[in-house]
């Protein structure tokens, strides 16, 4: 049982991945239908450095001849990352860092031993996703707050080392897109929910 205050939140936050389109789960409900945990045993799949979610953004100060200060602010871009390594070299989960390309599995034969592949390059097409990733909510014990991000690239650069004694790990970092079906444009990135009772 966590303890209180809820709102310092120092726990694991899980990622999920499904084709741009489909529902986000209720804050709830366990994600399922075409929801993807990333990692074979997800959050304990990550590196202790942890999901990053981040909100870059450029803005231009606008200042005039007789002051000194800037008048104004504007804002002229904005994103929103998400990040993390996972410590997971099963096929599976390497194509979500290479444009998800397709795991084939090969059958064992006679002589000839079973095996899995998956193509390296990434080739001009870029895949998008939707993503979600659940954590527990600042507002109380076994309560979950979730982002919802409807569309996603993965622009990370993975390095993967191989070294004695650590685990490999793949870079996973996403960007989102604007959607540009959201219902309104302060949704165009998502939005993040938080439960704060339980459903009657």
């Amino acid at each position: 049982m966590s303890a209180k205050p809820y709102e310092i939140i120092a726990a694991p936050f899980k990622a999920y991945l499904a084709p741009v389109g489909e529902a986000f789960p209720d804050v709830d409900t366990t994600p399922a239908g075409n929801w993807v945990l990333l990692g074979t045993s997800g959050d304990k799949n990550i590196t202790e450095e942890g999901v990053t979610v981040s909100h870059p953004q450029t803005l231009e100060m606008i200042r005039m001849l007789g002051s000194t200060g800037p008048l104004k602010a504007v804002r002229t871009e904005e994103d929103l990352m998400i990040s993390f390594v996972l410590a997971d070299m099963s096929l599976e989960h390497y194509k979500h860092s290479l444009n998800l390309g397709t795991v084939t599995d090969v059958a064992a034969g006679a002589g000839t031993p079973g095996y899995r592949h998956l193509p390296i390059r990434r080739g001009l097409d870029i895949s998008e996703r939707a993503l979600l990733l659940r954590g527990p909510s600042p507002y109380g014990d076994g309560w979950n707050m979730q982002y919802e991000v409807p569309r996603v690239v993965h622009s990370g650069e993975p390095e993967v080392v191989f070294v004695k004694g650590e685990a490999a790990g793949l870079l996973m970092e996403f960007m989102a897109l604007e959607d540009p079906d959201a219902a309104s444009e302060n949704l165009r990135f998502g939005r993040i929910v938080a439960q704060d009772a339980t459903a009657v």
